[in-house]
């Protein structure tokens, strides 16, 4: 069931188009990390689910329902986090969460959440550091049982150890069933949660992928030492990127089945050998930098 479905979903500013026609979704259960740069279109997205921005073109679903003419019972399940938090500045913490409790109405954990984050509910808006505010900001996004969180960029101004509450935070929503989907510029951080991925470029979905994909598909990474200077030439074979040569030492990236490139270093004679399958990182900018998937 798509908690989530996307489809030709279209957004302009001016002549410049931020989202170009994309389509996806995000179904019951899962971590779908909407994976790009700054830039990339993942919060004007992010926006048009949540019908803060109308799309030029396209449409938008959550649980069936359209977010535009059904947008108010729709939000009714979800917990939001912005990637800027908009708080009311005269308000303390314990406002903003009171204000949320009179909306919902529905049993909530935010207590639990202030003690485990270690939030200060006395402060006004004003008073927060960028770190509190994105706090307060996780706290009213995770303090109802919601079908569906939506965050985007959810550990910017935060700490590590706060970054792992996070973490955490969303490891337990997940173990209840809940539905995720999380916007990050950061690699490590989607590796260490996602489920599954897509990746955005210039407004274009480029790419979805499941994590398990992405692990299993054969795209390496491969250093080589020499005792003697070689100038790499053997290792010119289709599927080779170089990244750095030196005399004595060769870097390179090499997709598809590992035999070719074995027989090539066995014929190269390296008196040092490190093949290690590619990271969410390198996999992301083989994407990003529009050549051909492994």
């Amino acid at each position: 069931m798509s908690v989530i479905e996307i489809t030709h979903l279209t957004k302009r500013f001016g002549s410049t188009r931020a989202v170009d026609d994309v389509s996806f979704s995000v179904e019951k259960g899962e971590i779908f990390g909407f994976l790009g740069p700054n830039g990339a279109g993942k919060t004007t997205t992010i926006r048009m689910i949540m019908d803060f921005l109308r799309p030029h073109g396209g449409a938008v679903k959550m649980f069936g329902l359209n977010a535009i003419t059904d947008g108010v019972a729709a939000r009714a399940r979800i917990g939001y986090m912005p990637s800027v938090t908009s708080l009311n500045e005269r308000w303390t913490g314990k406002d903003h969460i009171e204000f949320a409790r009179a909306l919902r109405r529905q049993p909530d954990i935010a207590d639990e959440l202030i003690r485990r984050l270690g939030f200060d509910v006395t402060k006004s808006a004003k008073q927060l550091s960028t770190g509190n505010r994105q706090k307060l900001s996780l706290i009213l996004a995770f303090m109802f049982i919601s079908e569906l969180i939506i965050l985007d960029e959810p550990t910017n101004g935060l700490d590590p150890l706060l970054q792992q509450t996070v973490y955490e935070l969303i490891d337990e929503a997940h173990a209840r069933g809940t539905t995720v989907f999380m916007s990050s510029h950061n690699l490590a951080e989607v590796e260490r949660t996602c489920t599954r991925v897509g990746i955005l470029r210039q407004g274009k979905l480029i790419a979805q992928e499941s994590m398990s994909s992405l692990q299993d598909k054969h795209l390496y990474t491969v250093q080589l030492w020499f005792e003697k200077d070689t100038d790499g030439r053997a290792f010119d074979i289709p599927n080779v990127q170089f990244v750095h040569r030196q005399p004595r030492m060769l870097s390179l990236k090499y997709h598809g089945d590992i035999q070719p490139i074995l027989d090539v270093i066995a014929k190269a004679r390296p008196h040092d050998v490190s093949i290690n399958h590619a990271t969410l990182e390198e996999h992301f900018m083989t994407f990003y930098n529009n050549k051909s998937a492994p």
